[in-house]
């Protein structure tokens, strides 16, 4: 399996499986404009703003800046704000990674 770590959510096989297809799905795509197409199709716009949203906090959160101020600039609940801090600092390591290969 794929996702490591099993959270509760993932304590379920279908779910594990799901998440293991889906990680397999991207990590399968090499091409920027195929990702795109693929997150549109996967995605509600909601849903894609919601990631897009907890990237950008987690790469101000990377930067140092407070999370009130976080909140004001991305309109995210300090609790996401929160949420998405704890993940960058003490999960899997996917936000790290991610915030390293895509400098801006």
């Amino acid at each position: 399996m794929t996702s490591g770590k099993v959270t509760s959510a993932e304590a379920n096989p279908e779910t594990a499986a799901r998440f293991d297809e889906l990680v397999e799905a991207f990590a399968s795509i090499r091409d920027k404009t195929l990702t795109a197409a693929f997150l549109r199709d996967l995605c509600t716009t909601t849903e894609i703003d919601a990631m897009g949203q907890r990237l950008q906090v987690a790469r101000l959160v990377n930067e140092g800046v407070s999370y009130q101020e976080i909140s004001r600039r991305t309109g995210a609940s300090t609790a996401t704000v929160t949420r998405v801090a704890q993940w960058l600092h003490y999960g899997e390591g996917g936000y790290a990674a991610v915030l390293k290969r895509s400098r801006r």
